[in-house]
């Protein structure tokens, strides 16, 4: 199952499991753990007493009281210290041991609040690229939905060179279409003023016909030529007979050529197996624009085939579109790492990459 990234307060998250950045007591503090204490009520203190605390990389779970998730599993991630004392071993068990342990207890859907970055001190690009790797690298494996959760809007990806990289080819890309518009405009405008020209006054010389008889004044004995007939209307059902494949037996037939199995495929491109499962049993599904998107970087399509692909689902490729953008940057660039794609995508407020349920 798919791995989201969305900006929300955990504590509202309608997932199965929650997962709480504590400390080693287990009893409590600032930040995301008091958060998630003061939502859940006393009884979730009490019952942390009884759990003897937890060690630096480990995870232990309790009920979810008062709030909507069943379970909240609790972890402690490391103190940054500049990346020399495991840190980065000790924030990936963070998040590893968690999924294990909503697996176990029968969980299909998990939340995790962003760990270590806060008070710890982790850097927060470092912090992502761990989570990114680590959840990842788990759902190859195992179906559970992950949600990655950003409080407020700070940026995860200042200072990264991808992402002054990217910005600048929006710029660039904004800025050629805004003068192509522009353009465009003026183009418009010219031909208005010239359909809004007086045209001269040729009305008693023009003939009149109706289907194929002349019905225009003319001299005596004159002749006029017949002007061809109206044809009849097209036959709709040849045509349709002859339309080509659609979108979801041209996927098909891309992962065929690639070598790759449904289940690489789908879980490459970031997607829920019952869409696909849509997808692959209902060739009139029309898929949304992320999703098609997906695919092609799953694929790692060219951006010639790309563009077909998204015909296929009746889209087209835009520059009005920062989405658009982004995706042909990367394309362009051939990095298809989806995650990447996401993680630059989610700075911009940009709708992410598979995930949905569209």
């Amino acid at each position: 199952m798919p791995f989201k990234l969305i900006r929300n307060d955990i504590t509202k998250m309608n997932t199965d499991a929650i997962v709480n950045a504590a400390n080693r007591s287990l009893l409590g503090g600032g930040g995301v753990d008091g958060a998630i204490h003061r939502a859940a009520g006393p009884e979730l203190l009490e019952e942390c007493r009884t759990l003897g605390g937890c060690e630096t990389g480990e995870a232990k779970i309790t009920k979810g009281y008062r709030l909507p998730a069943r379970y909240v599993i609790h972890t402690v991630g490391p103190i940054w210290h500049g990346g020399q004392e495991g840190e980065r071993e000790l924030l990936s068990a963070c998040y590893r041991n968690s999924m294990e342990l909503a697996v176990q207890n029968g969980c299909e859907s998990i939340a995790f609040p962003m760990i270590s970055a806060g008070a710890y001190g982790y850097p927060s690009d470092k912090a992502m690229a761990v989570a990114v790797e680590t959840i990842t690298g788990f759902l190859m494996d195992h179906d559970l939905m992950v949600y990655l959760v950003v409080f407020g809007h700070d940026s995860l990806m200042t200072g990264k060179k991808l992402f002054s990289d990217v910005q600048e080819y929006i710029d660039d890309v904004y800025a050629e279409q805004r003068l192509r518009d522009r353009r465009n405009r003026i183009r418009e405008r010219r031909r208005e003023e010239e359909i809004n020209m007086p045209e001269p006054d040729l009305q008693s010389a023009a003939p009149v016909y109706h289907d194929s008889i002349c019905v225009a004044p003319m001299e005596a004995g004159s002749a006029c030529e017949a002007m061809p007939a109206p044809q009849s209307a097209p036959d709709w059902e040849r045509i349709l007979k002859q339309t080509d494949k659609g979108f979801s037996e041209t996927l098909l037939d891309l992962i065929d050529e690639r070598g790759m199995t449904d289940a690489q495929c789908y879980k490459k491109a970031n997607i829920d197996r019952k869409l696909f499962s849509k997808i692959r049993t209902n060739t009139e599904y029309r898929p949304s624009k992320t999703t098609v998107f997906a695919f092609a970087v799953a694929l790692e399509l060219s951006l010639p085939e790309t563009k077909k692909l998204l015909n296929k689902a009746g889209f087209s490729l835009t520059h009005t579109s920062k989405t658009d953008i982004i995706l042909e940057y990367f394309i362009t660039h051939r990095n298809y790492n989806i995650f990447e794609i996401n993680e630059v995508l989610f700075d911009q407020d940009q709708p992410l990459l598979g995930s949905g349920m569209g």
